[in-house]
């Protein structure tokens, strides 16, 4: 019997502590390292997981490499073999803070929040410093954010045969509806 208790108490604290994270397991996101007068350079993943502590304000995502999609298939393949290597590095992980975060300051209307963290992508970790849109709906807690990183922050190499259809500088949106 006491450990019939001891076990279901153990089950509600794991429930209580799992109800301050909301998650997405299909959130998006979308880079461009395009070049104006070239072929547009963009990849969605539509398989991104990101974790948020309603308590804390930590949030994490993760985005596995392979899972960006490109218009053109050879693009994706020099991307995945040449510069993110993902054989070698297959994903990407954010960890960060949201600054002075209280949950019970999102409501419908979109409000912005900054964060703050590292991002570890191709074995670099670089921090970033962004601005997430978030809002609450009945679905769940919306969240955006729009940043933009160095492909060379990452020792991500462009070749010089096409640095100039390659933008070394990458916008990343993220788009997550977390419940």
């Amino acid at each position: 019997m006491k450990k019939i208790i001891i076990a279901s108490l153990l089950l509600v604290a794991s429930l209580v502590s799992a109800q301050d994270k909301i998650i997405a397991k299909s959130a998006v996101i979308t880079f461009e390292a395009s070049v104006p007068s070239f072929e547009e350079v963009k990849a969605t993943n539509a398989n991104v997981t990101v974790v948020l502590n309603t308590k804390t304000g930590e949030i994490a995502s993760l985005a596995l490499m392979k899972g960006f999609r490109f218009k053109i298939a050879l693009m994706e393949e020099h991307f995945n073999e040449n510069y993110v290597e993902s054989d070698r590095y297959p994903k990407a992980i954010f960890r960060g803070k949201i600054e002075n975060f209280d949950s019970s300051n999102v409501t419908a209307t979109p409000k912005d929040f900054v964060v703050t963290g590292k991002l570890e992508l191709h074995g670099k970790s670089v921090p970033i410093k962004a601005v997430l849109k978030m809002s609450q709906s009945s679905n769940g807690m919306n969240l955006s954010a729009n940043f933009s990183v160095n492909a060379s922050d990452f020792d991500i190499k462009i070749p010089a045969v096409v640095s100039n259809k390659l933008s070394n500088k990458i916008k990343i949106q993220l788009n997550a509806l977390l419940k």
